[in-house]
């Protein structure tokens, strides 16, 4: 064999044919390179064209173009109302894709016989696209029919999801074929089968004219569960499916971040699809309080495609993958071993009451009711403060449990936490998510029927912060993790007083205010005990990263101005003399006990300032609910 060497390099010659395999793999791989940008270009304009055809609806453009497929009798273009160019552009972009999916087949046929799951997507969206330009027709002659409008709007999602599932399995190498099913795959599948039962429902309810049956958001009439029947019946069952849908979604993202590899694909899938339902929630309320205007009703349905689209990604990406995305075998071991009964029915209850972190939960609530009686100037119903707490701790306890699950693996490390349920191997992950999951929709459900949906929806945002904010975002990547993190732990104060007044006053922002200042400097002494865990974790705690002398005064810093916080309170509140003299007495000996762990360096007095901390929280809120139940001044 010929042998070619590089000028002015030592070393052993290189055969010829080893700078000819990296050519070779260019040109094999360039067709396959094209397919998948043909597919890629045939998803995204499909997109383009619904989201067009929510611009159609949202303007009242249906009609635009009265005849098919001519414009106007007798013309093929429109004669220039801005309702008649933007029913024409539909159209085009209808011609455009059914070309587009035309091109893919073909190629799918001449080139991909061997992948099925590409041929079949390929050959399956020319019916469907020449299906939906003959509904398309048929909506046009009938007017707008409902029962017509939703059926095109049925296509429109198969020919979405099959032309989406086409680009994801032309991007996404082939699994083995007898790769297993994933709990995530499943998981995924299952929440783009409810969102789109979801988009049909809200099709139907669009197409009726429904959607004003209820005109108070988030309530229907002003209740949770109204009188049903006909357009109330669909509307109903419409935020039903958007809760669950949600719900599934939110679930969604926190799987993905547990994977094993945390794949890049599924991660950033699943939290658009996240993103995407935060933001539709938002417009759907839009179009309820701004009475259907049409840049509302046309961003509605753009982004329902948006997530469908990126439901059916993230389901074709998960299948594609298949057993890649399983979780580790001692987590499958700890579901077989639960499921079949391994353990004592008081020993797993005990173990997902350990998953709430009821000590947590305790110290919570301790703000809750000297809020509400601060809201009332006086002690609320006790029927009412019994509802609030029971809310409250559930919400707590669905933040904790999902805590408990995502920080498994930290848990498993530190000597403080390895003891918890999951890493003990108590109860199986999978387990503890749904538990946290379900705890999380209880409470919403229990404090919206109990209290009122503002409490609900607070202790919700609680949840939702504490999870995807403090957990997966700042805790494993910044020393300020704590103090932003500790906002999720200043709700319950806002949670107390929305329960009594059904708003949120300026004094409830302050009680909210002192607990965010507290949670700094409380859990950072906590952390200098514990910073060798920490460090071996690899979370980066403020003693970790920044050492112990900074930690230090970084406590002393905010003891002062937790102090200052408290104060405000006094005018803003109308506080008495009894709530005064305990802030300041308070806050004095909090500052001082600060002051003498910067000043002489003993590892005992963090502990010390730690557990005072706790009683401060509990004494100056006790002196809120005291001076709120005193005779007027």
């Amino acid at each position: 064999m010929a042998r070619v060497t590089r000028p002015g390099l030592a070393g052993p010659a290189v055969p010829r044919t080893a700078i000819v395999v990296p050519a070779f793999r260019a040109e094999h791989n360039a067709p396959m390179n094209r397919f998948r940008n043909l597919a890629l270009a045939t998803a995204a304009t499909t997109i383009v064209l619904f989201s067009v055809g929510g611009l159609v609806r949202g303007t009242g453009s249906g009609l635009g173009c009265s005849t098919w497929p001519e414009c106007e009798p007798g013309r093929l273009f429109p004669t220039g109302t801005i309702h008649s160019l933007i029913e024409f552009s539909h159209r085009l972009l209808a011609f455009a894709v059914i070309v587009l999916v035309g091109a893919t087949a073909v190629a799918a046929w001449r080139r991909y016989r061997s992948d099925r799951a590409v041929l079949w997507s390929a050959i399956v969206a020319v019916p469907l696209v020449l299906g939906q330009a003959v509904v398309g027709a048929i909506v046009v002659k009938t007017e707008l029919d409902p029962w017509w409008v939703t059926t095109h709007f049925a296509v429109a999602l198969a020919l979405v999801a099959d032309v989406v599932f086409l680009a994801a399995v032309a991007t996404i190498p082939k699994a083995r074929t007898d790769a297993p099913r994933s709990g995530f795959g499943r998981l995924a599948l299952v929440t783009t089968v409810v969102t789109a039962a979801l988009l049909l429902v809200g099709t139907y309810v669009r197409a009726s004219g429904s959607q004003l049956v209820f005109t108070d958001w988030p309530l229907m009439d002003g209740r949770l569960v109204p009188a049903l029947g006909g357009a109330a019946t669909a509307m109903f069952l419409h935020r039903v499916l958007a809760a669950a849908s949600f719900l599934l979604a939110m679930w969604l993202a926190i799987r993905a971040r547990t994977l094993p590899g945390r794949p890049p694909d599924l991660v950033a899938l699943s939290t658009t699809a996240a993103v995407l339902f935060v933001a539709q929630v938002m417009v759907g309320a839009a179009n309820v309080w701004t009475r259907l205007r049409p840049w509302a009703v046309v961003l509605h349905v753009a982004l329902s495609v948006l997530i469908w689209a990126t439901l059916v990604a993230l389901a074709a990406v998960s299948r594609r993958r298949g057993a890649s995305i399983h979780e580790p075998a001692t987590e499958r071991r700890d579901a077989e071993h639960e499921s079949a009964g391994g353990r004592s029915l008081s020993r797993t209850t005990v173990a997902y009451l350990r998953l709430t972190k009821p000590r947590i939960i305790v110290l919570l609530l301790i703000t809750t009711v000297p809020a509400m009686m601060l809201a009332q100037r006086g002690m609320p119903s006790p029927w009412l403060v019994l509802a609030t707490l029971v809310g409250g701790s559930v919400a707590a306890g669905s933040a904790n449990a999902i805590n408990c699950y995502l920080d498994r693996d930290i848990d498993e490390v530190m000597r403080r936490t390895r003891r918890r349920p999951l890493p003990a191997h108590q109860v199986s992950p999978e387990g503890a998510l749904r538990f946290g999951y379900a705890l999380g929709a209880i409470s919403f459900f229990f404090l919206s029927i109990t209290v009122n949906v503002l409490a609900a929806s607070l202790a919700l945002s609680a949840i939702a912060f504490y999870v995807f904010v403090y957990t997966l975002w700042l805790k494993r990547t910044t020393t300020q993790n704590i103090v932003i993190g500790g906002a999720a732990g200043a709700v319950p104060a806002l949670v107390g007083w929305a329960a009594v007044t059904g708003t949120v006053g300026l004094p409830a922002w302050v009680l909210f205010a002192i607990v965010f200042v507290w949670t700094p400097p409380h859990f950072w002494a906590l952390a200098m005990k514990y910073r060798g865990d920490y460090a071996a974790a690899g979370v980066p705690m403020l003693p970790v990263v920044r050492g112990e002398e900074e930690t230090r005064r970084q406590i002393l810093l905010y003891s002062l101005v937790l102090l200052g916080t408290t104060l405000v309170l006094y005018p803003v509140a109308n506080m008495g003399p009894v709530y005064l003299a305990t802030a300041v007495v308070l806050g004095g000996i909090f500052v001082y006990r600060a002051l003498r762990l910067w000043r002489e360096r003993t590892p005992a007095l963090a502990m010390n300032l730690f557990r005072f901390s706790i009683v401060y929280l509990a004494l100056l809120f006790a002196a809120v609910g005291a001076d709120a139940v005193l005779p007027p001044r």
